[in-house]
């Protein structure tokens, strides 16, 4: 369910679910073919394997039937060796770009009717940068609307990303569950609806233990926001232990790791009801946790590791906390931000994510150090062997999907991840933790076709990745965009990024014209 109600969750057993439009019934891309053929690209395989080319492709249906190298940079071999072009087949000369499998997003809400976004903005915005499959943690739409969605994503109907739907715990229970009896009902009735997995914000430890422990043994997978109203008494640790497969954000690891208390040091005024409190005080979080590399620090992070746990950090969405001027001032939001979703985003004392009540230097100062002990701890996670993911979280807090999903690489660069080990977080990684590796996560014969393809090399700058491209100065001084996705290729079926993205600059052209709107900073007119 969307974050808008999260407090509401810990209140009352209700779910009410306002729906946003769905998705057009109409496919974008041009495929499958019988064969594709994607000519002298240079690869990146998502399996942390350093880059290779020149390399062909070759693609029947919706599967990758060959990887094939086919000769030197800058000099492939003659055609009569290379793959050979079938009747009927395709073929994509990509020779000088570079080839990815495509990109998971494990933290991805499909829009909200607080925020007026439909559907189809929401999917292109994604596909626009790559995404090719999202885990919706929640299912905020009402789960039979996601399922629809993602039947319709499946058989290329719709232009979509792959869904993967992840129930809030409770939702569609009539009573709250108060006992480990119930909640073991609810999971059995929630796998027989379909659901991929569960989405938990917390509960008692008798029903979290229940509901996990019974999740697990149905074979699915599960996600959790520990946040702040259950955490004292249930942390990261526990639900590592119950079978958790993700925790979302950073909540509950902190509490996790606290060696001279057992509760984080609220003010004595504090009201987690009023956003300024609940995320002034969770940057102050991380410190008050054990020390970097202490015996405390290590022992819960190897105990995790050795429950091959997965963290997805969504450092992106807690960026305006020490940066806000940055995140309400990034360059896409002129041209592809919906009005509607920009006075969500605004200061507000009722739509979640917009607590900028008195937001300054001091704040943004305790969310620098936030962030580098946060960083610190991911870091070394993965460097241990841990599983780490990319999500986003976006549509709330300044942060617009596809794009923010860039931004998310690049603060898993600024921990400390090599460029390549950020794109194994992307796609392989986050395949494993949906369980779906032997589909997709990496580009390898027998996995479905799933790739992302960009004219220049994103190692070098993923700033290349974002929509619009990255800034440049050619020869001629003069500046100019490189970059941006060209190709989003999603079960053989080939997509014009670019397109896509010029097709949500019109949906929000229109809203605009429809509300003669215009961005505005807070306070100013």
């Amino acid at each position: 369910m969307r974050k808008f109600l999260v407090v509401v969750l810990f209140l009352l057993p209700v779910f009410v679910f306002s729906q946003i439009k769905k998705a057009p019934e109409q496919n974008d891309g041009e495929g499958p073919w019988p064969q594709l053929i994607i000519r002298g690209v240079t690869l990146i395989n998502g399996t942390g394997a350093p880059p290779v080319g020149p390399v062909d492709i070759v693609v029947e249906k919706n599967r990758i039937k060959q990887v094939r190298i086919v000769g030197s940079p800058g000099m492939a071999i003659g055609s009569s060796l290379r793959p050979k072009l079938a009747e009927g087949g395709k073929e994509l000369n990509c020779e000088g770009m570079y080839l990815l499998p495509g990109f998971i997003d494990s933290h991805g809400h499909i829009g909200g009717a607080e925020q007026g976004t439909p559907a189809e903005y929401v999917f292109k915005l994604w596909m626009a940068h790559g995404i090719t499959t999202i885990r919706d943690p929640s299912a905020g739409n009402g789960l039979e609307w996601v399922l629809e969605e993602k039947r319709l994503s499946n058989t290329n109907k719709i232009t979509a990303p792959r869904i993967f739907a992840y129930t809030a715990f409770g939702q569609g229970s009539k009573d709250p569950i108060v006992t480990p009896e119930q909640a073991i009902a609810w999971v059995r009735e929630n796998a027989k609806k379909g659901a991929d997995g569960i989405k938990f914000f917390g509960a008692s430890p008798a029903i979290m233990q229940a509901a996990l422990e019974e999740n697990k043994k149905l074979g699915l997978r599960s996600a959790c926001h520990h946040a702040q109203m259950d955490v004292a008494r249930w942390n990261v640790l526990n639900s590592a232990r119950a079978g958790l497969t993700s925790m979302e954000h950073w909540y509950g690891l902190p509490e996790a790791l606290f060696t001279d208390k057992t509760i984080q040091n609220y003010p004595l005024n504090y009201n987690y009801a009023n956003e300024q409190n609940r995320f002034e005080e969770a940057g102050k979080l991380w410190k008050q946790a054990a020390p970097p590399y202490s015996e405390h620090w290590n022992k819960v992070m190897n105990e995790l590791i050795s429950l091959d746990f997965t963290i997805d950090p969504t450092f992106n969405i807690y960026e305006a906390n020490r940066d806000l001027m940055r995140a309400r001032r990034a360059e896409w939001h002129e041209d592809y931000t919906l009005p509607s979703l920009w006075k969500f985003y605004e200061p507000s004392r009722v739509s979640h994510g917009s607590y900028w009540h008195s937001w300054g230097t001091e704040q943004e100062i305790q969310w620098k150090e936030n962030y580098r002990l946060w960083m610190m701890f991911v870091n070394e996670y993965k460097n241990r062997g841990g599983r780490v993911t990319v999500g986003t979280d976006a549509g709330f807090i300044y942060e617009l999907y596809g794009f923010s999903y860039v931004r998310e690489l690049e603060l898993l660069r600024e921990a400390g991840f090599h460029p390549l080990e950020v794109i194994r977080s992307a796609t392989l990684y986050g395949a494993q933790a949906l369980g779906m590796e032997k589909e997709i996560g990496s580009v390898e014969a027998g996995k479905l076709a799933d790739f992302v393809i960009v004219d220049a090399n994103p190692l070098e700058n993923l700033q290349l990745l974002y929509g619009m491209g990255a800034i440049m100065l050619n020869e001629k001084n003069e500046t100019i965009r490189k970059g941006g996705v060209k190709y989003t290729v999603k079960d053989g079926i080939v997509y014009d990024a670019k397109k896509l993205l010029a097709d949500v600059k019109r949906i929000v052209d229109e809203e605009k014209a429809k509300t003669g709107w215009k961005l505005t900073q807070p306070g100013m007119k």
